[in-house]
């Protein structure tokens, strides 16, 4: 009786080993004749390199690297290259229903909750993303080599591009492989900046002035999928003003699979570091007040596995693109910012192609929000708008990240996020440079990792 057991038992156990490692490995890679469309039919990075039957969506021809006149170079933002530019339309609280298909709920939200004040200005579509050589090829290598891993919520076989420029697979999969490009989208290599965050109570703001400096280990110069280590960028952000809050800050390494090894984070002040285990999901941002969750910050960040996600398709939505203005230091603060949201008549909106990507809470899970839905830009891959719904099903947030065309990267990633509470009728915008005179500077070499350990961190902060 015991062999003819071990007889079933064992073909059983095997079945569900198989199951198991398909559960734990997704195989997500695609043909090389798939990946030969990348540079031909789809653009390097995987969007459709055709513009749109109607035209109001133009081809991709590589971007735009044309350097503006006056341009100061390394990161500055006080050039609009597109000073002639005008409005195609502009989408009100009057005429909002003629374009609601074109606007995401957040977009469409916004105008609702201030008819008065808000309208979206749309001004021709300008498909400026492009990226370094590197990153093209990298892309293409992982496009037949990159997999999804835990059940979507890491990666591996992949380096240095996006790792997944053409979706494919069941929606579930389809969704994460969106947020991972969103994830690992190309940054820059090592970038320093300083800028602002602020909190918009009735029009009323005090400015938190940050300096920062991430290591990006997934874009490292002469790395590969054996020297990441689990370890996607390094990140170090320190408060410089107000004076009482002044030295304070965050030291995070973030993991490609948060969920194998959650992001490593550390707390600073006043010559101490100490270690912050809770720093993920939906714990708030203190700076924000209260506005924006631990992953929220860059419109979304951090590991997946808390809702359920689903591939929606590619459509075309209105959204934020370009924005040169809203960093232009022709501008003060008190000029950018308004009661309510931004002044919209620097704000630019055009028309893109976007992924359209849906989380539900999972229902072992916990989070302050209910849904998530994200508004992926084919081009660059940047989530542009982020919905975000309550338990009981109304949408409650909005994020925009305000788009724009950085020439010393190349590439377009978010010139400033912004975040709006529909509930309460606040936002939170981080990223303001106007008055800083300041600049993201991108380099390829960078202090080292050393730099940003802990214990050189403690080293530092003693010394001064």
């Amino acid at each position: 009786m015991y062999e003819t057991m071990q007889k079933k038992l064992i073909p059983a156990l095997c079945i569900s080993l198989l199951a198991l490692a398909s559960v734990n490995t997704t195989q997500a890679a695609v043909s090389q004749a798939q990946a030969n469309r990348l540079g031909n039919s789809l653009t390097p990075f995987g969007a459709i390199r055709a513009g749109n039957p109607e035209g109001t969506i133009p081809r991709w021809t590589g971007g735009d690297t044309t350097i503006p006149d006056g341009y100061q170079g390394n990161g500055d933002h006080h050039v609009n290259p597109y000073p002639d530019d005008k409005p195609r339309y502009v989408v009100t609280a009057d005429n909002i229903e003629e374009y609601r298909d074109m606007l995401p709920d957040g977009v469409a939200a916004l105008i609702n909750r201030y008819p008065e004040t808000f309208k979206v200005r749309v001004l021709p579509t300008r498909r400026t993303h492009t990226a370094p050589d590197h990153v093209v090829e990298n892309t293409k290598d992982n496009a037949t080599s990159a997999s999804l891993v835990d059940g979507g919520n890491g990666i591996k076989n992949a380096f240095g591009g996006h790792p997944f420029p053409i979706l494919h697979g069941t929606s579930e999969e389809k969704a994460k492989q969106a947020i991972w490009n969103h994830t690992t989208r190309w940054r820059g290599r090592y970038v320093k900046r300083e800028f602002s965050e602020v909190v918009v109570v009735g029009g009323k703001f005090r400015p938190v002035t940050m300096r920062q400096e991430i290591f990006f280990n997934w874009n490292m110069k002469g790395g590969s999928t054996e020297t990441l280590d689990n370890i996607a960028n390094y990140y170090l952000s320190t408060v410089i003003a107000p004076e009482q809050y002044a030295g304070g800050g965050i030291l995070t390494h973030d993991t490609l699979d948060q969920v194998k090894e959650p992001r490593k984070a550390w707390g600073f002040s006043a010559g101490e570091v100490r270690r912050a285990p809770s720093l993920g999901y939906d714990a708030p941002i203190a700076s924000s007040g209260g506005l924006r969750t631990v992953d929220d910050t860059d419109i979304y960040n951090g590991a997946p596995d808390r809702f359920n996600w689903e591939y929606k398709g590619l459509e075309e939505k209105i959204i934020p693109y370009n924005n040169f203005e809203l960093t232009s230091d022709k501008y003060t603060y008190d000029e950018v910012l308004g009661d309510q949201h931004l002044n919209p008549d620097l704000m630019r909106w055009e028309l893109h192609r976007v992924h359209v990507v849906e989380g539900i809470l999972r229902e072992d899970s916990r989070h302050l929000y209910h849904k998530r839905v994200f508004y992926i830009d084919e081009d660059s891959w940047n989530i542009a708008v982020a919905d975000q719904y309550d338990d009981k099903g109304n949408l409650w947030r909005v994020s925009t990240g305000m788009l724009k065309n950085f020439y010393d990267l190349p590439g377009v990633i978010n010139a400033l996020d912004v975040f709006h509470d529909l509930h309460k009728g606040l936002y939170h915008v981080s990223g303001l440079v106007n008055e800083s005179g300041s600049a993201r500077l991108y380099e390829d070499e960078f202090p080292g990792k050393r730099y940003f350990s802990p214990f050189t961190l403690r080293r530092r902060l003693s010394d001064n």
